[in-house]
């Protein structure tokens, strides 16, 4: 009973943190502050009420549309409320009710911005990865879930090696990615940037194609990379030592 009443308080917590991080990722990537003015409309400006605030519950009962110029809202909105609740739910699965439960909600929260960012105006904010820079860089201080020394080298490896491929592909990294990825290290490590850099350029390439067969992108036309990032650094950060294992038993 204790289980239930604890992952149904995760749950609700990430929908409350993905409604927030919604007006984050949108409103930095845009240079705006994320207390004022309060959330409105962006079709017709008009204020929200508080009814209309509740993560999930608002978008379904008001269908998705604006109350007063019933224009539609994205369904973005609604996918992170969810996506970041039930990333938040799982986490004790996966790490157990530990001190790296605290890594793992921060790594979902700053892969949830990123994404939310990117996917909004092909931007990551340099704000949103200084603060979850910093914080990490502290945190990993106290918790050692990797040697310490790990994390620290990952972040060098990450940014060493995002800027070498932006160098050498001039100009085909973008500079948020380089600095995300040196986040990233901080969470995964030196093999976990590896890994995250290999499944992130796998699953990129693996949609792009599909987008291009289903004509829905052309050939060399710019494309959101940070979700594919964030969905790599996800995969590495919790089965990377299962994958690393795997690929040592199938080729070494």
């Amino acid at each position: 009973m204790l289980d239930i009443m604890l992952y149904s308080y995760l749950f609700i917590v990430g929908l409350i943190f993905g409604s927030f991080y919604n007006v984050v990722g949108i409103r930095t990537a845009e240079k705006q502050s994320i207390v004022t003015p309060r959330s409105h409309c962006p079709n017709c400006q008009q204020q929200l009420a508080a009814m209309e605030l509740i993560p999930v519950v608002s978008y379904v009962l008001q269908k998705g549309r604006c109350k007063n110029c019933q224009k539609s809202f994205s369904p973005k909105y609604l996918l992170f409320e969810l996506l970041t609740a039930c990333l938040f739910t799982i986490s004790p699965i996966v790490v157990g009710w530990s001190k790296e439960l605290l890594i793992a909600l921060l790594l979902i929260s700053l892969v949830i911005i990123v994404s939310i960012s990117d996917l909004h105006k092909m931007l990551i904010p340099n704000k949103v990865l200084l603060l979850f820079g910093m914080t990490t860089f502290i945190v990993r201080l106290f918790i050692p879930t990797i040697p310490w020394w790990d994390a620290y080298v990952g972040a060098l490896l990450g940014f060493g090696l995002l800027y070498l491929i932006a160098v050498v592909s001039k100009g085909g990294i973008g500079g948020g990615d380089i600095k995300l990825f040196a986040v990233l290290g901080l969470f995964v490590g030196v093999k976990g940037v590896l890994l995250t850099l290999f499944l992130a350029a796998f699953l990129g390439m693996l949609f792009s194609l599909v987008l291009i067969i289903m004509r829905k992108l052309k050939h060399k036309q710019p494309m959101p990379f940070a979700p594919f990032i964030g969905l790599a650094s996800l995969i590495s950060y919790t089965y990377g030592a299962q994958l690393w294992d795997l690929y040592f038993r199938l080729f070494a």
